[in-house]
């Protein structure tokens, strides 16, 4: 079972990469599980999934755009013209990604490997007054 179109996300595989268990158990740093969701209302949403994710979101560019890094996933959020809850994209926030990199699966998702400090340097290009700096 492929879960994101990268080396080593097989469930069960014989690659070389550890199974995804092996990402809570220490043998590597882990990995975030990455969603962009398209929504219309951000401080409604802001309000609503910090009440869920039980933390405030690292950055929030007023009427535009935020996002939460807590133990297991990084959620981004953006005002976009797409219906509220569509889905931009997945991916993983991987501590071990050299580069930014999108693939598509078979569904035709887009899946994008990167590090934090890689996501933080792609805020600051879209938002140069944030000045986000990733935890």
């Amino acid at each position: 079972m492929t879960l994101g179109g990268f080396p080593g996300d097989r469930l069960g595989s014989s690659t070389n990469q550890p199974p995804i268990q092996a990402l809570y158990s220490g043998a590597r740093p882990v990995r975030r599980i990455h969603i962009a969701l398209s929504v219309q209302d951000l401080d409604a949403t802001v309000a609503d999934y910090t009440h869920r994710l039980g933390q405030e979101p690292e950055v929030v560019i007023a009427g535009s755009y935020a996002l939460w890094r807590t133990e297991s996933v990084n959620l981004s959020v953006r005002c976009t013209e797409d219906p509220p809850g569509t889905l931009r994209h997945l991916g993983w926030e991987d501590p071990a990604a050299e580069r930014f990199t999108v693939e598509r699966d078979v569904n035709g998702i887009a899946w994008e490997r990167f590090h934090a400090g890689q996501q933080a340097r792609e805020i600051r290009d879209a938002w140069p007054e944030s000045r986000y700096e990733a935890r």
